[in-house]
């Protein structure tokens, strides 16, 4: 690759989505009020136990906002997308897609993150945002690229196909 500066770079964390953190942060209350109003009296280990479990969803909710689950780079005609320590590096030449637009993620509230999700003709990469890059290339395949950023890669994509 040539020393260019990427045109478009977005890190998507695991831990950053509203829906997922206020379920663990309502699970931790829980445990908290179970704990603080003793409704295991009659059992002091289990009133204890639910402190530790509330402390132990709290700092591995921390620890999660801090886990980067993949890195898009849109780069030298290609879009690369990287992430966690066992995924391959996925590269999408940009001079094979015939089809370019800026649509919803998903008709759901609730979506799981995924990383390279073959299902159905479609190539999925989601953390989370609602929007989405659907890419078409010449046999068919959809690939789908949640952003929280998707205007500014949907413009950092043609620009790069106009290279």
């Amino acid at each position: 690759m040539n020393s260019e500066k990427p045109a478009f770079i977005e890190k998507q964390y695991l831990g950053r989505e509203w829906i997922p953190v206020t379920i663990r942060l309502v699970l931790a209350i829980f445990c908290f009020a179970a704990y603080t109003f003793d409704f295991f009296s009659d059992e002091q280990n289990k009133s204890e136990i639910l402190a530790v479990a509330g402390f132990g969803i709290i700092i591995i909710s921390i620890i999660m906002g801090f886990l980067l689950h993949f890195r898009t780079r849109v780069y030298n005609q290609s879009i690369l997308i990287d992430g966690l320590w066992t995924t391959r590096l996925v590269k999408i030449d940009l001079n094979s897609i015939v089809k370019v637009e800026k649509d919803k993620y998903s008709r759901y509230l609730f979506n799981n993150p995924v990383y390279n999700l073959h299902q159905k003709g479609t190539i999925r990469f989601y953390t989370s945002g609602n929007d989405a890059i659907h890419l078409t290339d010449r046999d068919g395949l959809i690939y789908i690229i949640g952003s929280r950023h998707a205007d500014e890669l949907l413009r950092a994509i043609k620009e790069e196909m106009k290279k």
